[in-house]
């Protein structure tokens, strides 16, 4: 890349990052720029740096014709349209730990204002009120601090509640317990945290499994007088539930940063006299600002000059990689994915082991696609080829790669097992046909032969007349349609597993109705993209 280079800093950042830039490039730096004089002219540039403001939607792409790469100067890249980035063969990268040290640091302070009424009391005193009584408080010492998440922003909150003397608690079903002793964390599960925890904080990437976690029943089963932290992402906390327990005096007090619309100017929470809002604060320190625009320059500056970046969101297959391994990278990705769903938690190991003709080739690709997959709904920021394994690393999993050119049914297979305190599930795929179709070959112990879709159920449960039957009617009672289902067993009368393919999602409430059919042993709903 040449060293002139354009680059459109469209929103601010640090200037010593645009500084930085400015040695090597040309750099018009435009946070005024309006939408459409940015659609007039994005076509000059090589590259573009936004925080979280300006949309980077498929119509800015497509007019921007030279775009080599586009930096978000923080964590989320939702302003940002991937997937036609990627299409067009764009960068896009982010900075996603510009910010942790200022999480924490957010929840720790929504934390103190809300257990010793900070807010209230200043309030009143600017109204020449001097109301000492009015505005006792609540130690944090010798109180259980529930943190559900043990990612790098519940680590360093872990690390401050701990300081204060506090006995933590956490929910991270992907942490090992060992991790959690180096912390001095106890890891419990969520039933024995909302039952035990003074004050609970979200610190969970936002999925399908994790939304509206603290829901009505959640609330339910937690302590009377429990205090409620959101410093996350918003909708992990039901916010019509957190309001009703708020009004029954279930939940004492709440300290939310994020909601689930933004701006939340609206939302009953913000007047309610026990809360404390603010206004998705997170990372708006002067340090994480700073940091994030002189990261994000760093990164682009290096990704124009055609030198590694580490945080590239939708980093590309490198060009050497087989041609044969490449078109197994999606199924690789979605066996990785596929077993976080089976696992439910935390695993000491994660085999893959390449059978046939694949065994013969330099796989090691393959293996970070299953670990990419893996742990795409497990930790807060994206995932890509190269933090997936530092993740792994993070979490004390052991990856291992083993190969036979051997396979007895297919002509190449993957499999990928995930073990733990002795205990392993499997999962297996192959490509079919001369156009390369997948298909999931092996899940459980079980062999089985269906294609992946957006939406699939397993069920384990005893081989006897009448099962599938059971579950059918249970899905069709409820308006879910079966696409295509498949059976697999060891032996008649032994346990068996069943594969479906949905046209919708199975709601978590349907799915529960069908666990309480006699002999269902397990039951999972899985959403692969």
């Amino acid at each position: 890349m040449e060293d002139s280079a354009r680059i459109l800093v469209k929103e601010k950042i640090a200037m010593s990052g645009v500084e930085l830039l400015r040695k090597d490039f040309q750099v018009d730096f435009a946070p005024d720029m309006s939408r459409e004089e940015m659609l007039a002219r994005i076509g000059e540039y090589d590259a573009l740096i936004v925080r979280s403001a300006t949309k980077v939607d498929a119509e800015v792409i497509q007019a921007a014709s030279k775009m080599k790469v586009i930096g978000r100067a923080g964590v989320g890249v939702d302003n940002i349209d991937v997937e036609a980035a990627t299409k067009r063969g764009i960068m896009v990268i982010n900075a996603p730990q510009s910010n942790i040290i200022s999480a924490a640091e957010q929840t720790m302070a929504l934390l103190m204002a809300m257990c010793r009424n900070v807010p209230e009391a200043v309030s009143s005193l600017r109204e020449r009120c001097w109301d000492r009584k009015k505005f006792e408080g609540v130690e944090l010492y010798h109180k259980v601090m529930g943190i559900a998440g043990l990612g790098r922003i519940g680590t360093l909150v872990a690390h401050r509640c701990l300081s204060f003397g506090m006995h933590v608690i956490a929910y991270d079903p992907y942490v090992s317990e060992e991790k959690g002793k180096k912390l001095g964390v106890e890891l419990v599960s969520l039933d024995e945290l909302l039952a035990q925890a003074d004050f609970i904080t979200v610190h969970l990437p936002k999925t399908p499994e994790t939304y509206h976690l603290l829901g009505e029943e959640a609330f339910a089963r937690m302590k009377d007088g429990v205090r409620v932290l959101n410093v996350a992402r918003g909708g992990i906390v039901d916010e019509d539930a957190l309001l009703a327990a708020l009004e029954s005096g279930k939940v004492a007090g709440a300290a939310l940063d994020v909601f689930e619309s933004e701006p939340a100017t609206e939302c009953p929470l913000v007047g309610h006299p026990n809360v404390i809002a603010t206004p998705h604060l997170g990372a708006s320190t002067q340090e994480a600002q700073d940091r994030a625009g002189t990261m994000i320059a760093e990164f682009v500056s290096s990704a124009l000059k055609e030198e590694f970046v580490a945080n590239v969101v939708n980093l590309p297959v490198p060009a050497e990689v087989d041609e044969t391994v490449r078109s197994f990278m999606p199924l690789a990705e979605k066996l990785g994915l596929l077993l976080t769903y089976l696992v439910e938690g935390h695993v000491d190991e994660i085999e893959v082991e390449y059978l046939g003709g694949l065994a013969g080739n330099e796989t090691g690709v393959l293996t970070v696609a299953v670990l990419k997959g893996f742990f795409q709904k497990v930790v807060f920021e994206p995932v890509n080829y190269i933090n997936a394994p530092i993740f792994a690393r993070e979490r004390g999993i052991a990856v291992r790669e083993t190969k036979s050119e051997q396979t007895r049914d297919y002509v190449n297979l993957i499999m990928v097992r995930g073990r733990r305190d002795g205990d392993q599930v499997a999962v297996g795929g192959t490509l079919v046909g001369l156009n390369n179709a997948e298909r999931f070959v092996h899940v459980y112990e079980y062999d089985i032969d269906m294609s992946p879709s957006q939406y699939m159920a397993f069920f384990r449960y005893a081989d006897i007349p009448g099962m599938i039957g059971k579950v059918g009617t249970i899905l069709g009672d409820h308006d879910i349609n079966i696409a295509h289902m498949q059976v697999g067993r060891r032996k008649i009368g032994g346990e068996a597993v069943m594969g479906i393919n949905v046209d919708t999602p199975i709601p978590e409430e349907i799915m529960e109705e069908i666990r309480k059919i006699p002999d269902v042993n397990d039951s999972k709903s899985i959403q692969l993209w």
